[in-house]
């Protein structure tokens, strides 16, 4: 799944193609996208074309080609993750979620992984915080992701999300899901009849369908922070 400015990119990549016959460049692009430089161009540049949706051209200035267009799945109208790239400070003394200025302090409960419930991963000697327009009504927590599952969708190894505590999602949303009451995940939920799929974002990946009674919603994505 592309975030909503990858998706723009190509679509702007596309229509001048179409219209000129040669890509922009990357001033055009970076004015086009509202970024304030090149440098985020590129990446984003480097991410559609790590997921297949441009290529670039040997030998030739200016010049990429759309392979691909998104599919109704990859479009902003699923998550598109909201990131905030930067550093984070991690020292608000494990104080329950509060606002101070811009930021909200957050628990941070450690890194999701299979095998822990969240109530196990709590450590309430360590906060993050995070920008307040991040954070809607209600209780929420911070997760640190381990691994690549879910990549497609714009969440990577190392990353924190933004979980609102909830203890049900509508079917399409990514949520933090326990399974038979000890295996943690972060997966995209499906209801089908009586069971659930859990989606990765991943084509490496399998779907895994359980019995809807044996899957407890833990909280949902709301938004993620990604240290450079």
């Amino acid at each position: 799944m592309l975030t909503k400015k990858q998706h723009e990119l190509l679509i702007y990549i596309h229509e001048r193609l179409t219209a000129d016959g040669f890509s922009p460049s990357f001033d055009e692009m970076k004015e086009a996208l509202g970024l304030r430089s090149k440098s985020g161009v590129h990446r984003l540049i480097t991410a559609l074309t790590e997921r297949g949706f441009i290529r670039r051209l040997p030998h030739r200035a200016r010049a990429l080609e759309v392979i691909k267009l998104p599919d109704t799945a990859e479009s902003p109208g699923g998550f598109s993750p909201s990131v905030i790239e930067g550093k984070f400070s991690s020292a608000l003394n494990g104080r329950p979620a509060e606002q101070s200025g811009e930021t909200i302090g957050l628990p941070l409960y450690g890194r999701i992984a299979a095998g822990t419930p969240i109530a196990a991963l709590a450590d309430q000697s360590t906060s993050v915080e995070v920008p307040a327009g991040l954070i809607g009504k209600g209780d929420h927590y911070a997760l640190e992701v381990a691994g690549d599952s879910m990549v497609e969708a714009g969440i990577l190894d190392g990353d924190t999300v933004i979980i609102h505590q909830c203890d049900a999602a509508e079917s399409g949303t990514i949520v933090v899901a326990l399974v038979d009451d000890s295996e943690v995940t972060l997966k995209r939920l499906r209801r089908k009849g009586g069971s659930i799929a859990l989606e990765p974002a991943n084509r490496v990946y399998e779907t895994r369908i359980v019995p809807a009674d044996r899957v407890k919603v833990q909280g949902r994505l709301v938004g993620l922070i990604r240290k450079y």
